[in-house]
């Protein structure tokens, strides 16, 4: 029963992209775009198989630049996220802040950093670690403010410190809040390596795309561009399973809710 319904609740999306891929035969099938501007499917297929490991290649490079990045970045979050909640002054000071520095585009920071940095890893890392923070040290703020503040006073009467709350309650509380802004941090991290590969290195998906795109090979670069989707979606999926992993109770939630 919960086997035929999960297939049931992924039918709209797969129906989505099913009339989405039948209308992209449509129009290129038709002649209605030009071949060159919008390349029919079996030829972007025909481009990923015949550029796979080109391909496989540079998204190796761009996804360890997103890993290192991300990592740093939710080191980061964890530090800062948790300093801002137990000094109130200093979340009063830096979430402003924080939220002035959403508004910077990334496109403007990247050539920076290769100014700053050069043209190896550290400026992409450094990118997709800035990229990342914030959906992270948001989403975990949210988490420690929803603290069953009973269960905090109950703990405090019985002689726990404030590391032993933190520890038993607060951080255990904070933890579906911090993967939701991981999964967000996570498609994010692959977009920010590709966008700091444009402006400078010397592999890496968005320095393969350049190339590509100065030959104007449309077909390679909607290839390139499934091959982003992949690595964005396999992140994605191991966020969704070490949230299962270090969730349980979620999963025991649910099925209460569908009971």
């Amino acid at each position: 029963m919960k086997k035929s319904q999960s297939i049931t609740n992924k039918l709209p999306a797969a129906a989505a992209l099913a009339l989405l891929l039948l209308a992209w035969l449509a129009v290129s099938g038709t002649g209605l775009v030009p071949a060159f501007l919008l390349p029919p499917p079996a030829q972007v297929v025909r481009a990923l198989v015949d550029d796979a490991p080109i391909l496989l290649s540079n998204a190796r490079v761009t996804l360890v630049e997103a890993a290192w990045g991300l990592g740093a970045g939710i080191g980061a979050a964890l530090i800062l996220s948790t300093l801002m909640h137990r000094a109130r002054p200093l979340y009063r000071a830096l979430y402003p802040l924080l939220v002035i520095t959403q508004t910077i585009p990334t496109v403007a920071i990247a050539p920076l950093l290769v100014l700053w940095m050069g043209f190896g890893m550290a400026p992409k890392v450094t990118l997709v670690a800035l990229t990342t923070f914030f959906p992270v040290t948001v989403s975990l703020l949210e988490g420690y403010a929803s603290t069953d503040k009973a269960a905090a006073a109950l703990l405090r009467a019985m002689g726990a410190g404030r590391w032993q709350i933190f520890r038993h309650l607060e951080f255990p509380s904070a933890l579906s809040h911090f993967f939701s802004g991981l999964r967000v941090s996570a498609s994010y991290a692959v977009v920010g390596a590709v966008i700091s590969e444009w402006l400078g290195g010397f592999e890496g998906l968005g320095v393969y795309m350049t190339r590509v795109k100065k030959a104007y090979a449309f077909d390679r670069m909607f290839a390139v561009i499934i091959v982003i989707v992949a690595v964005s979606l396999a992140l994605m999926g191991l966020v969704t399973l070490l949230r299962r992993l270090a969730c349980p109770w979620e999963a025991y939630e649910k099925i209460e809710r569908n009971d």
